[in-house]
């Protein structure tokens, strides 16, 4: 018991100690010798990618009228579902009604060298075809919109875990100081029911919370607060900040919470971000052709600018970048409204793409296009449901195989049965790529080594170079 005691005293004082050195460098305005480079290091792997920006399309696409073509489907549609697929599995809106096959709605062509299969609709995807790795095999395990964000995002499907940039960032540490590591973009479209996305998507869960995502505005002020107030100047709103600080420099030597320091970090963060932010969003220095090349108007709010943006965060070292993309949820009217989600993502996610490649980032830069889940091919009226069982990413840089078309659906396009990735089999590979062994990236949190990939997960080496 004595020693129990004595290795409790230990660990206390120790850890204040340091973290007294942190703040007493904090608010000295220096930057400790230390700095946060991630518990991660040195790292397991030699790494591929340095960063990942997720184009997270919110609301789940349907693989059927992007990625993967079914001409058996389309040779079906308007017959019955054979009762072999479907008897036993999942349902989300479907159960209990005639399960009616649904065509796809769009023809296919095969664009690049590499002859990808890809919907007419993304034209501008199809032209970089040969830079891309889709992944027609995914699945994942739950059939409604919070809990297949959940997952997706935090490998488990209760809440309070963390999500996956908060992983990257806390594996890897940060390569800017003056922005946050983790930044999460939202846009809005039309042609589709909107989903709410919920904080949770971004948090940092039981880690400490200065590695959870930072949400920044498409339209107006990014970050809220970040213009100082008439009459504050820096030098006044510096001694704010210094007295503020001090105060949690007194509750520190009180309280010993790790959280006073995040807070304190986050004073300085805020202080340099208010230099840096402004530079950050100002598009005036971007030429007109790059502007056009993303049909980006600075400041709409839209993907096509949040893509840029994405590309200027990576430029100045932010680790993770999520852009969030809603209304794809296609319970109906879906061959009206798949041109309109086209037409809002297809020229900036191929402008993405090429403008990475052109400035010599790609190479170390890992692109996801994807949702939480697909749609059935089953028809719901005029459009489709959850499905879970099978549907595509594409993937780009940072290490992916390049012009690779990898796994496969059955030939209704109903489920994976040929190289099936599961959710925690794509974050061990992203992880991979970023130098981490999944398994070794944790945390101890109720008596268990918690990870991002919970108890499973295998890196797919066939989809990289």
């Amino acid at each position: 018991m004595n020693i129990d005691n004595n290795r409790r005293t230990f660990l206390r004082n120790g850890l204040g100690t340091l973290g007294m050195f942190a703040l007493n460098s904090l608010l000295r305005g220096e930057t400790p010798k230390d700095k946060w480079q991630g518990v991660v290091h040195p790292l397991h792997f030699a790494p591929k990618a340095k960063r990942v920006i997720f184009l997270y399309q919110a609301g789940g696409p349907s693989h059927l009228e992007t990625f993967d073509y079914k001409p058996k489907l389309a040779e079906m549609s308007g017959k019955g579902m054979p009762e072999s697929f479907t008897t036993g599995q999942q349902i989300a809106q479907l159960q209990g009604k005639a399960l009616i096959c649904f065509g796809p709605q769009y023809g296919f062509k095969r664009f690049g060298k590499s002859g990808q299969e890809i919907c007419e609709l993304f034209p501008h995807i199809g032209s970089v075809a040969d830079d891309v790795c889709i992944l027609k095999s995914m699945w994942t395990e739950q059939i409604n919109h919070d809990p297949a964000h959940t997952i997706m995002n935090t490998g488990m499907i209760l809440p309070g875990r963390p999500s996956m940039g908060s992983w990257v960032l806390y594996g890897l540490g940060a390569e800017t100081d003056n922005l946050p590591g983790f930044v999460v973009l939202m846009s809005t479209g039309k042609g589709g029911q909107m989903q709410p996305i919920a904080a949770r998507q971004w948090s940092a869960g039981f880690l400490p919370s200065k590695f959870q995502g930072v949400k920044f505005n498409s339209v107006g002020s990014p970050v809220l607060y970040i213009d100082t107030p008439k009459g504050l100047g820096d030098d006044l709103q510096k001694a704010s900040i210094d007295a503020i600080n001090a105060l949690n420099k007194e509750q520190y030597a009180t309280l010993k919470d790790p959280e006073i320091l995040t807070r304190v970090s986050q004073y300085e963060m805020a202080f340099k971000m208010q230099a840096s932010v402004p530079d950050l969003v100002d598009m005036s220095k971007e030429p007109a052709s790059v502007l056009e090349m993303y049909g980006a108007k600075p400041g709409d709010g839209s993907f096509a600018s949040n893509c840029l943006l994405a590309r200027r965060l990576a430029e100045r070292g932010v680790r993770f970048i999520q852009l969030y993309h809603r209304d794809w949820d296609h319970h109906s009217g879906i061959k009206a409204n798949i041109p309109i989600k086209a037409e809002e993502t297809d020229k900036a996610t191929a402008a993405l793409i090429t403008d990475l490649k052109q400035r010599g980032m790609l190479d170390d830069t890992i692109v996801i296009w994807g949702g939480e889940f697909g749609r059935t091919p089953m028809s719901q009226g005029d459009g489709r449901d959850h499905h879970i069982k099978g549907f595509s990413f594409m993937v780009a840089g940072g290490g992916f195989k390049a012009g690779m078309t990898y796994g496969a659906t059955d030939e209704l396009g109903y489920a994976a049965v040929e190289n099936p990735i599961g959710v925690h089999d794509f974050h061990a590979t992203l992880l991979y790529l970023l130098g981490i062994d999944h398994k070794r990236l944790t945390v101890k949190y109720q008596g268990q080594d918690a990870r991002l990939t919970f108890t499973s997960g295998e890196v797919v080496k066939p989809i990289l170079a």
